[in-house]
């Protein structure tokens, strides 16, 4: 019982020997283990888990400058496209200009044309009204004449010799006025 009563008059900070080394030997029983068995399939899934992670980050920079450098390709092709398209505007406008000029003389030949036309047309409307009145006024003249004088003035050689005499004196008369 002594025993007893020195074990109780032992101090809490000062454990028992014996429960100190059944403590170790648990301790290191429970350490090799965890040490052999526990241990390794921790590390080996670290491991995994690091090399997914770099794995995904190596994807993740190999996609980046994959998508890089294929926007770099779009915006190659965009500036062409760009270029193509000033291009082309600029061919659209010089072949616009072009045709513009080319409808522009035909439109002055036409018109030129039209207007030759014309005149010709105008002349020959002149030249024929003015043989009808010839004629007409020549005819009325030798029938005044010939009611004046009495006679019929029918010769026609002599009628036509003398209106065109009086037309052409009058015409010189008006000419000389202008």
């Amino acid at each position: 019982m002594m025993y007893l009563a020195a074990e109780k008059a032992q101090s809490p900070l000062f454990p028992v020997w014996p429960e100190i080394v059944i403590g170790l030997i648990c301790f290191g029983i429970v350490f090799f283990v965890f040490s052999k068995k526990l241990l390794p399939v921790i590390n080996k899934t670290l491991d995994e888990r690091r090399e997914a992670i770099e794995g995904g980050i190596e994807k993740a920079e190999a996609a980046q400058t994959e998508a890089q450098s294929v926007l770099e390709q779009y915006k190659a092709q965009l500036a062409e496209a760009r270029h193509e398209a000033a291009r082309l505007r600029q061919e659209a406008q010089e072949q616009g200009a072009v045709i513009i000029q080319e409808m522009k003389a035909e439109g002055q030949r036409q018109r030129e044309e039209i207007i030759a036309a014309g005149h010709a047309q105008i002349e020959a409307d002149r030249k024929a009204a003015s043989s009808a009145l010839r004629q007409d006024v020549g005819k009325l003249a030798t029938d005044l004449a010939g009611k004046l004088v009495g006679e019929s003035l029918q010769d026609h050689a002599r009628q036509s010799g003398t209106v065109d005499r009086f037309l052409d004196e009058l015409e010189a008369k008006a000419e000389a006025a202008r």
